[in-house]
Order: C-alpha cells, then structure tokens, then sequence
C-alpha cells in the first residue's frame, strides 16, 4: 500500500487530514512520536501503520516535503499549526485576484506576489496571532490597519489578526487594493 492510499484511508475513516491530525497534536501538546501513535490508536482507533503514517507526518512533516511545501510545513509547525486553514483558505482568496497573484513562502513569511512585485506578506507569529502586512504606501494608518513601523520594513501596514474569523471582507479588499497597486 503507498503512503498516500494510507492517508486517503485515514480520511475516509476518521474524516481528518495530516493538517488536521498536525493541529489536534498540537493542542494537546504531543511532540513524540510514540505517545502521537498511542494517541492515535486510542482515539481514533487507527492500526499501527496508518497510526505510524499520520504520526510520521505530525513529528516530522518536512522529511516529506519539498520545497514551498516544506517552507509551510516549518512556518505552520507546532502550536502556530492552528493557523494553516486560516492561512490556506486567504491563499485561495488571493490567488484569484489574478493570474500574477502568487503565494512565496519563506523561513519566516509567506510573500504575496504580484509578478515580481510583492504586495503584502502573511505571517503566523504566535499561537495566538497571525500577522498580515500590505504594502499601501498612499493609504494612512486607521484602527486595525496600523502602521507596520519596525515590524516588517517591506510592508507600509499591519494588521494583527488573533481569530480566523478577523479575516474578512475588509481584510480581502485591502489585500486586493495593495495587489492592484504592486
């Protein structure tokens, strides 16, 4: 059986993804692997091996990985994890306001790209915060969209995000009007 029909087992029985699995683990802050496959096998009554595979997914998910993917895994790791839906579901956004809107991860961010030209970039800072910087030079600071100051140099503006849901209509708008001016 490969690796990927493993998982796709593991969804269709549990109806959880690794990113799933990564984020539960994470709140109930189980790094190791073997009590991972316990916990595994005691909640979601997975055998070893499927048991074997999410966990080697949870502990160390950049073995698997490659390139941006990788990037992601490591900025989304341990307790930030819980912003990766978050962050997926606003990639998606972004990615459609245009076929030049790109998503470059890096160590710390990820960029948002318009061509060549970034325009904002999407950090998860903590467990408790997601921070998102646009670049709207002719914009002033105003309630949530303060200035970035020394936070991120790249960026004019910040905002700080401590709830998935504070990623909304107003947050895509300024998002799409700092895309527009890259």
């Amino acid at each position: 059986m490969s690796f990927q029909a493993y998982l796709d087992n593991i969804k269709a029985k549990t109806g959880k993804t690794p990113n799933d699995f990564r984020a539960l683990a994470a709140k109930k802050g189980l790094t190791q692997f073997g009590e991972v496959i316990a916990w595994l096998k005691a909640d979601f009554g997975l055998g070893h091996g499927h048991a074997n595979a999410i966990a080697q997914l949870v502990v160390n998910p950049e073995k698997f990985l490659a390139g941006a993917d990788k990037m992601l895994a490591s900025l989304f790791s341990g307790e930030k994890v819980m912003w990766r839906k978050a962050y997926d579901a606003l990639g998606a956004k972004v990615t459609k306001f245009g076929s030049d809107a790109r998503l470059s991860p890096n160590r710390t961010y990820v960029n948002l790209k318009r061509g060549s030209r970034k325009f904002a970039v999407l950090q998860p800072s903590t467990a408790e915060r997601f921070d998102i910087g646009i670049k709207l030079k002719d914009v002033a600071p105003a309630g949530r969209f303060e200035a970035a100051g020394s936070w991120n140099a790249m960026v004019a503006h910040r905002l700080r995000i401590s709830e998935p849901k504070q990623i909304e209509a107003e947050v895509l708008k300024w998002l799409k009007r700092a895309h527009e001016a890259a």
